[in-house]
């Protein structure tokens, strides 16, 4: 039985108008939150950065998990209330706050081992980086971005036509926005913050996602050579037919690995693959789902325009 994703177009394009929504939504309650669509990381804003785990080998030191209103009132009397908190595995404790020189970093260890207990000093990571640097990975980061969809743009319209390229443009940036909500609805929630391997995440989505369109177009080009009695509608479902296999077996074999680099990939991939997992299944659905219907209905457009313009 053929599927035809024509036809359904209108369901298509409301789930995506949901997803899209409820995303800028989120990134709008973010920045009026904490000024920033997303929360960021020292990598784009500078600081100082202490990720500190329980010695869980001395006794009782572990008997209760770690609360960030605990953490937090110590950081308040040390002067470092607007600090950002975040507790990981229960006993691992991630502080994010302004820069700090070391006197000030051996006050803060200090008063967190007398109040809360004693931190494995071997497990003790320290990062910090400079507001011009993170300003500058920033700018880089987004250079990148904007780059990559222009590149996008001037290839597929010399190999394909303009629309073409728009429509896969449109896709692309509906990948990109839902990836972008999800992790501003988590910084919300759970204080998740993005960092330059977000970036890369995003370029990453951006090659995946265009990959799957080019090869549904590439074929949509080649039905509207050999059958050029059908339709634009049958042509398109035709192709997306004829592509679907391919386009579900590459994603699926794509997030596999993701899965596993999320569940057992530690703290500093978690949240890239998640990334990445969001940002292939988006572009899966929107290669199969909008790139397609967006063209199907743009050049039927076209017909009814030219047919209106012979009558």
């Amino acid at each position: 039985m053929k599927f035809s994703v024509t036809k359904q177009r209108t369901f298509w394009w409301t789930i995506s108008g949901l997803a899209i929504f409820v995303s800028l939504v989120a990134m709008i309650i973010s920045y009026s939150t904490i000024k920033a669509p997303l929360r960021p990381n020292l990598d784009f804003v500078g600081g100082t950065r202490l990720q500190l785990e329980l010695a869980c080998a001395e006794q009782n030191n572990c008997s209760k998990p770690l609360t960030t209103d605990e953490v937090q009132n110590i950081l308040s009397e040390q002067g470092l209330g607007n600090s950002s908190v975040q507790i990981i595995d229960n006993y691992t404790l991630s502080i994010r706050t302004q820069t700090l020189d070391v006197e000030q970093r051996t006050k803060l260890q200090t008063a967190l081992n007398e109040k809360i207990g004693q931190f494995d000093p071997e497990t003790i990571q320290i990062d910090t980086v400079g507001p011009t640097v993170g300003r500058e990975l920033f700018r880089s980061g987004l250079l990148a971005l904007v780059l990559s969809f222009f590149g996008i743009i001037v290839y597929l319209s010399f190999r394909f036509q303009f629309d073409y390229a728009f429509f896969a443009i449109v896709a692309l940036f509906h990948d990109v926005v839902i990836t972008a909500g999800v992790f501003a609805i988590l910084g919300l929630v759970a204080n998740v913050e993005v960092d330059s391997l977000f970036l890369v995440s995003l370029l990453t989505i951006i090659g995946f996602s265009v990959n799957d369109t080019v090869v549904i177009y590439d074929r949509v080009r080649e039905n509207f050579a050999l059958t050029p009695d059908l339709s634009v509608s049958e042509v398109i479902d035709n192709a997306v037919n004829q592509t679907l296999g391919r386009s579900i077996n590459t994603t699926l074999t794509a997030l596999l690995p993701l899965f596993a680099i999320f569940l057992f990939g530690g703290t500093t991939l978690k949240f890239f693959a998640l990334a990445l997992i969001i940002g292939f299944a988006a572009g899966a659905y929107s290669s199969i789902f909008i790139a397609s219907t967006l063209l199907a209905w743009w050049r039927e457009r076209q017909q009814k325009t030219e047919i209106i313009k012979e009558m």
